[in-house]
Parts: structure tokens; sequence; C-alpha cells
């Protein structure tokens, strides 16, 4: 009987495969880096043929590390960066154009258009989210309205649409040869299209974005077999059994399967999710209504999430663009040379602010320079702005669910760094844990496969894998940590009425 499920991960800058055993212990991983690919201010594109591509190959290679065959695998799970889209000509295999990831903003105007007739909040009552440029749904607007021929060949139903998980699952299952168009119910209520009572497609908002039904992949549950992989010889006949986006395959990782359990990861955004259970929670304080996970037939499970846009992506910034630091870990070192920010906080609002601002008219901002600040007080402000984001979502999902936190686990590649472990920590007021596997992403996803073909036997055999690595007390005095979100705050107002009509 085979030992071991493998996990495609495919996110927002890389894409990786990753093994685990029943233990839920990591035996090997590939990863690969694709281009993030910036034509104008505002507009992030990736290659959906450089994922596919990328994806074989990290396959391979965790395989090969791992000494392991398709025999081996007794499932494959897929999670991936859940609002990205990509419209594909079904005929042909090739995307029409790039994939348009959830941190562009370029879809304002049609935001701006469809709010003009029930405001930011007109469908957020059915499907839990507002009106934003971070959806899906928007995406595909725009693609259908400025890439020449791709109205009339949606209207012909030769285009299909899906976020990234669809494309790989398409892809694996056989492509423009039978695959299986098909996505879960978590990445189907990042649309804008889906009903959360009913979980199906809503043909009237589909028509007030102008998108054909004929696009939209089937909805599945999160833990089914949906197909086999057939356009992968290393991974032929092999189940491809669980899909999550990434944030609730963190969540689904970190074994927060009840109601009023919780996570928060550090990638390249940020994202809290408290699971409300069977119950639909709609939030009053900025937060997003969403699927948490649905096991085959079982009831579907809700969430509040809390979505930063900027946070790994920032310290990306530091390296990339401005050039502080030759590597990501380098930060940390940095910012350790100095006590404080030296009076400098940075607002990271590239895509304008996420939760619990909502606010597309802002703008990314360094506010408190002096000549006595220097690279470590600014690495040291970045890596602050990540916990002050955090606190300031985490201060919504307590007004709305009504209870506190009383520790918060954390999972994603941030994790690693002690100094913004331990001032996130001292910014809440309450411990800051971290599992022995921080990965939790590719290990929800595993997760959801495994339990679809038997693999584990059930949600309690999961959370008895869970392991606590490390855990942060805060020691902030209450005092010093009431200035800091004070001038943390004040520092957001100064990111916020930047964008005129001349100015995207």
């Amino acid at each position: 009987m085979p030992e071991y499920i493998l996990s495609i991960d495919q996110g927002t800058t890389s894409s990786r495969a990753m093994i685990f055993d029943r233990a839920g212990t990591v035996v090997a991983t590939g990863q690969k880096e694709h281009a993030q690919i910036l034509p104008r201010a505002g507009w992030v594109e990736h290659d959906p043929a450089e994922i596919w591509q990328n994806m074989q190959e990290v396959i391979g290679l965790a395989l090969t590390r791992a000494h392991l065959t398709r025999h081996d695998i007794a499932a494959v799970g897929i999670t991936n960066q859940r609002e990205t889209a990509v419209v594909w000509d079904r005929t042909t295999g090739r995307p029409v154009y790039n994939a348009i990831v959830w941190q562009d903003t370029r879809t304002q105007g049609i935001v701006d258009r469809l709010a003009r007739d029930g405001g930011g909040d007109r469908f957020k009552a059915v499907v839990g989210l507002p009106l934003a440029t971070y959806f899906s749904g928007t995406k595909i607007s725009w693609i259908l309205e400025n890439v020449d021929g791709a109205r009339e060949k949606a209207d012909a139903g030769d285009l299909m649409f899906g976020t990234t998980d669809c494309w790989v699952l398409w892809n694996l299952t056989g492509g423009v040869e039978g695959g299986v168009h098909a996505t879960d119910v978590t990445n189907a209520s990042r649309t804008l299209f889906m009903d959360l009572e009913t979980l199906e497609w809503r043909d009237d908002i589909l028509e007030a974005f102008g998108v054909p039904r004929s696009m939209m992949p089937e909805i599945k549950s999160s833990s089914e077999v949906y197909g086999r992989a057939e356009n992968s010889s290393l991974l032929r006949e092999t189940p491809i059994a669980g899909i999550l986006g990434d944030q609730q395959a963190a969540t689904f990782g970190q074994v927060a399967f009840r109601a009023g359990e919780s996570k928060n990861t550090y990638g390249t955004g940020c994202f809290l999710i408290f699971n409300t259970g069977e119950e639909i929670v709609q939030s009053r304080n900025g937060l997003l209504t969403t699927v948490g996970y649905k096991l085959g037939d079982a009831p579907a499970h809700y969430a509040l999430e809390g979505s930063i846009a900027v946070t790994g992506s920032l310290i990306q910034w530091l390296r990339d663009q401005l050039g502080i630091i030759e590597t990501a870990p380098q930060v940390e070192e940095l910012a350790r040379a100095v006590d404080d920010n030296g009076g400098v906080y940075i607002v990271p609002a590239f895509s304008g602010l996420f939760a619990p601002y909502w606010r597309s008219d802002a703008r990314g901002a360094i506010v408190g320079l002096t000549r006595y600040a220097n690279r470590n007080h600014i690495a040291r402000a970045a890596l602050e702005a990540v916990a002050f984001q955090t606190r300031d979502v985490l201060d919504a999902v307590n007004a709305d669910a009504g209870v506190d936190l009383t520790e918060l686990k954390v999972d994603g590649g941030m994790v690693a760094n002690d100094a913004l472990m331990q001032f996130q920590a001292d910014l809440l007021g309450v411990p800051v844990v971290r599992p022995v596997v921080a990965e939790t992403t590719a290990l929800g996803a595993a997760y959801a496969a495994g339990l679809a073909v038997g693999f584990w036997s059930g949600l309690d055999d999961l959370s008895s894998n869970w392991q606590e690595d490390r855990r942060w007390e805060p020691r902030m005095d209450v005092a010093e940590r009431d200035r800091q979100l004070r001038l943390w705050r004040k520092a957001v107002t100064k990111s916020m009425d930047w964008v005129d009509e001349d100015v995207r």
C-alpha cells in the first residue's frame, strides 16, 4: 500500500511539490520560482505556461529526492494562490492572456462601475465579499473586455476560467484530452460569483459581470477524487483527491477544524482565518466571509478572514526594488542591529489597503523619516509593519466573533524570523505558537487528499499529528504597546486618499 501523499503548492512566487508521510512529516520538497511580470504600476501577472512547466519539474524533483515513484503515492492534493485568474482556450489549451494575480489593481474601474448600482457591498450578503480588485471575478471581466477576440470566444463557449488550482488540475488530468475542469468550494468562494449557502454559481451575478457560465468550472468539495493524473508520466493514474485555497489549506494543516479555532499565515501576504463552523457569519468590521473547507458530502465549514496584501512581498521589495538587502533572511539581521524603529513606520499599501480598511485609494508610505534613520530602521519598520497589520485584523476578528483569542497559531515562511514573532506577541498581548511543520499550506492539501482515499481515518487522526515547536510570550509594556499602535494607526491615515482619477 502506498505510504505517502504528494502535495502541489502553487503559490504567488513559486511552485512546490512536497511529499508527506502518515505522521505529516515532510519527506522531500521540490520548489521553483516563476517570473513576476509587472507591465505597469499596479499590474501583476504570471505566465500560466511557465507555472505548468515548473509544476512538472518540481514534482520530479520531490520524487527523485525522496527516491520514490508514483506507486508510492496514495493521492495528490493541490493548494494554490486563490484569486489569481487564468483564462484559456478549451481547444488549444493555451491561455488567452497572462494570469492576472490577486495583487493586481487594474480592475478598479470595473469595481467602480459595478458599485454604482448598490455600492461596494452590492453582492456581499450572498458571496461574503465586497467588490474589490482582489477577487478573480473582475479579472475575468477585464480579460473579456480588453483581450482581442476573448469576448467572442467566450460567448461561443470556447474559453475556460480557473484559479491556478483549476489550471493545474485540468492540465494534470489530461488538458485538451479530457482534462477535469473543476475547483473546490474554497477557491470558488473567492471569485465573487458563488452563493455561500447553496455553494453554486449565481447566474445573476455572472450576468452583472458579463461572464458566461460556460467558462466556469464545476464546484466540488475540498476532499474527493476529482480525477487521475494522465498528463504526467511521473504520477500517471494517481488520484487527485484534495483541493484547498492556500489560506484554507494552512488552516486545515494547523488542524483548526472547529469553530473558534484560528491561524495566521505569513507569506507573500498575511491571512488570518477564524473558523465559524457551519455558521455563515457576516462581518461588521471589514473581514471577509469565506468557506473554510468541505469534506465530501459533509456540510461546509465557514470562516472569517482578514486578508493583508503585502507582508513577505514587502521584504522582497526591499531586496529586489531597493537593494537594501541581498537575501530575505538578512532583514532580521539588520532589524536586530537597532533597538527600535527610530520613529519610522512603513504602510505597504502597494495594492491599496485590504482588511480591515478596504481602501483602494491608499498607496504605500514611509513616514517618520529623519536624518537619524538608516537602513536598519527601515528593515525593522518593514518587519513591524507585518505585525501591525496582523494586530489590526485580529482586533476586527475579536469584534466580530465576540470572543478574544487566547493564543495565535502561526505558519508560513516568515515565522522563521524570531524578531518578527516576538514583536507580534508583544503587539497582540497573547502567546504566538509555531508548529513543528511551519509550511502548513502544503500539509493541509495533503490532509484533504489523504482523507478522501482513506490514507488517514479522520480529523482526530490528523489532530494527533500537530506538535508545537516554539512559543513566544508577550514582553512589551502595555503603555509602550499602546504608543506604538497609536503611531501606526496615524501612519495608516497618511497612506489614504492618494489615488486621484489620473493616478493609478
